[in-house]
């Protein structure tokens, strides 16, 4: 199943999905959680952002894989290196870092890039049980942006309505209360 969980800065979106792959792993019976950390590591405020979310995880059995290219990304082992991974849910941490990452430091254009990304979200579908896709909620800020920014904007928002569409479960998480709008609400606690 594909979940997708969004919000705004700060809303706890992340901390909800983590709790949601590891109820998800104890109701289902799945051993392995892998943890795709998309966020690039570029000055202070990064690793600040990063090593919070590792201390958010830790304990939670999660194997982190450094990730910026996602399910793209040379380091990871080969998508169903042994046929569909019953045994692993995913949680991909986050989209708008992933697409920021193949526009502007993987040097590929806005549609391109959320081409590659629908593309690699749909043969990992095929490979997990679970996906847990984490976004950030964007045009709310009521900003005006140009260029490659309004290009990034637009992407994202095509990549994350392409996302909720075809979710099994997509909700947002508004001060850290997930609040659904299409799918299973067993995924509440």
């Amino acid at each position: 199943m594909l979940y997708l969980v969004t919000g705004g800065c700060g809303s706890g979106k992340s901390e909800y999905a983590e709790e949601l792959v590891c109820r998800l792993a104890r109701r289902d019976g799945i051993a392995g959680k892998l943890y795709l950390a998309t966020m690039e590591s570029d000055g202070r405020e990064a690793a600040e952002r990063i090593a919070r979310h590792r201390r958010l995880r830790q304990g939670k059995g999660f194997m982190t894989a450094e990730s910026p290219y996602g399910f793209r990304d040379s380091r990871l082992p080969a998508l169903c290196p042994r046929g569909k991974q019953e045994d692993t849910i995913v949680l991909l941490e986050c989209m708008s870092n992933l697409l920021a990452n193949l526009m502007f430091s993987g040097g590929m254009d806005a549609g391109a890039a959320a081409e590659e990304i629908l593309a690699r979200t749909e043969e990992a579908r095929k490979c997990y049980r679970h996906i847990v896709v984490v976004t950030n909620e964007i045009f709310s800020d009521g900003s005006r942006y140009t260029g490659e920014t309004e290009a990034y904007c637009r992407a994202l928002g095509w990549v994350n309505r392409f996302l909720a569409e075809n979710a099994d479960v997509f909700c947002e998480v508004v001060y850290s209360i997930p609040v659904f709008l299409k799918g299973e609400t067993a995924c509440r606690f």
